[in-house]
């Protein structure tokens, strides 16, 4: 017997963001940003899947603003790195080392710097349906920042 359960999270947590296109990126990470918003320039410190497409965090006057794609223009200007680059990739799968009896495989959905360490964004728990079973419902609080420590890459 399949353990639908099972199949339906796995499918869920190695598919590319819920059933939508994964679109390109607007800017690198590090890449030099012109805030069209605020007309002020800034560092990509990061950059997160939402509902509306990639989610950029811009380093702007010591504070971190997040925008979307259309309200930022990249320079082609990369900062210097002065640590080093992230472990994984957007869109990598691996595993998550967690203690639990939940899926290990996972999608690196967000690349954030944070104090000169690299975070990624992973789902750590599935979305709930519905009693009917015709609505699946998310929650921004099933994404979870964690170091290359919690995550391994995955051998093919």
């Amino acid at each position: 017997m399949i353990n639908l359960v099972h199949t339906l999270e796995t499918c869920w947590y190695l598919s590319s963001p819920w059933g939508k296109e994964i679109l390109p990126l607007e800017v690198c990470l590090l890449e030099r940003v012109y805030l069209s918003t605020i007309k002020s320039f800034g560092y990509c410190c990061g950059v997160e899947w939402s509902d509306q497409g990639w989610s950029y965090k811009i380093a702007c006057d010591n504070n971190n603003i997040t925008v979307l794609g259309r309200e930022i223009i990249g320079t082609g200007e990369l900062l210097a790195l002065t640590f080093e680059k992230p472990v994984f990739r957007l869109g990598e799968t691996v595993e998550f080392r967690f203690h639990g009896d939940g899926l290990e495989l996972r999608i690196v959905q967000g690349i954030q710097l944070i104090c000169d360490s690299w975070f990624y964004c992973i789902e750590w728990m599935s979305p709930r349906i519905s009693d009917k079973g015709d609505e699946v419902f998310t929650s921004r609080d099933s994404i979870a920042r964690v170091t290359d420590y919690d995550l391994e890459r995955v051998r093919v």
